[in-house]
């Protein structure tokens, strides 16, 4: 990969990305799963425009945490392939920052959709 480059093959290598992890990380697909749930019942109470930014920023936070989350886990994987303390320590507080991420995720929508769904 060059420094330099277009916009295009930026879009390329960013398009290949997402592809791995999908392909490698079963946690992103069940984000994606959970945010299509979320865009269905987002539809479907027809939400503020308020509460849409809100929501897409929300869900759009899950997997870009999720995404560093798999690029941190295959780097410590190349420079530590055997377990050593450090390396757990990386993995472990990128995978708590996914966590983190999902708890806020679900406090949000808890806040936007609670209301509507104990009428």
């Amino acid at each position: 990969m060059s420094k330099g480059g277009n916009s295009l093959a930026s879009f390329n290598y960013a398009g290949a990305g997402i592809r791995t992890a999908l392909r490698q990380e079963p946690n992103l697909k069940i984000h994606l799963v959970m945010a299509g749930m979320v865009i269905l019942l987002a539809l479907i109470f027809r939400l503020t425009r308020l509460e849409w930014m809100v929501l897409i920023l929300t869900i759009f936070w899950v997997i870009t945490v999720e995404l560093v989350n798999t690029a941190l886990e295959s780097v410590v994987d190349l420079v530590s392939p055997e377990v050593k303390p450090r390396a757990k320590i990386a993995k472990d507080v990128s995978a708590a920052a996914v966590l983190m991420a999902a708890v806020v995720a679900v406090i949000v929508g808890a806040l936007i959709f609670g209301p509507r769904l104990t009428r």
